[in-house]
């Protein structure tokens, strides 16, 4: 269950419905009328968003442990 609920794919489209919601959000309230101290914390959300989508992208998977192999296992 969580190796699905944190799978790579399921971050990609999490960090990407981030950046659309909080785009949108931003965006609706800057139009409707906002100071410029809370129209620069809205654009700094949207941008931590995008950095976060692009954290995810960019983020080296774990390497794969081998294991070593016993020979002696093999010929049973």
């Amino acid at each position: 269950m969580q190796k699905t609920l944190f799978s790579q794919g399921m971050a990609e489209w999490g960090t990407a419905c981030l950046v659309f919601i909080s785009g949108a959000m931003a965006g609706r309230l800057i139009a409707t009328g906002m100071t410029e101290v809370q129209a620069l914390g809205a654009l700094m959300a949207v941008l931590a968003s995008m950095t976060a989508a692009v954290a995810v992208r960019v983020w080296p998977a774990p390497e794969r442990v081998k294991l070593p192999v016993d020979r002696d296992d093999q010929r049973r």
